[in-house]
């Protein structure tokens, strides 16, 4: 894209839409959308429509550099840790 103003192509369960920078596409309970990649997008779920369990698949990426937002946001939480873990997070592997 090369510019913010284009129309950007996604694809909700195989059917390809053109959104408007800045649209929305509502998604109903079962529905799936993909996303094309380096695209600024935010999910929730609407006041009063009940209860939302969404979920974001991403493609393999390195998280200390593949991820950017526009706000902010840490990727994992700080955890105080009380004992030696049994397994580490992607962030925690010993250095080799």
């Amino acid at each position: 894209m090369n510019s913010t103003r284009e129309r950007v192509r996604v694809s909700c369960d195989g059917v390809v839409r053109e959104v408007a920078p800045g649209g929305k596409v509502i998604l109903h309970p079962g529905e799936s959308i993909t996303l094309p990649p380096r695209l600024y997008h935010l999910f929730y779920g609407e006041r009063g429509a009940g209860r939302v369990l969404c979920g974001e698949v991403s493609s393999v990426n390195d998280d200390a550099h593949d991820n950017r937002f526009k706000t902010p946001a840490g990727r994992f939480p700080k955890i105080e840790e009380d004992e030696a873990p049994i397994h580490y997070l992607c962030t925690e592997y010993p250095k080799a």
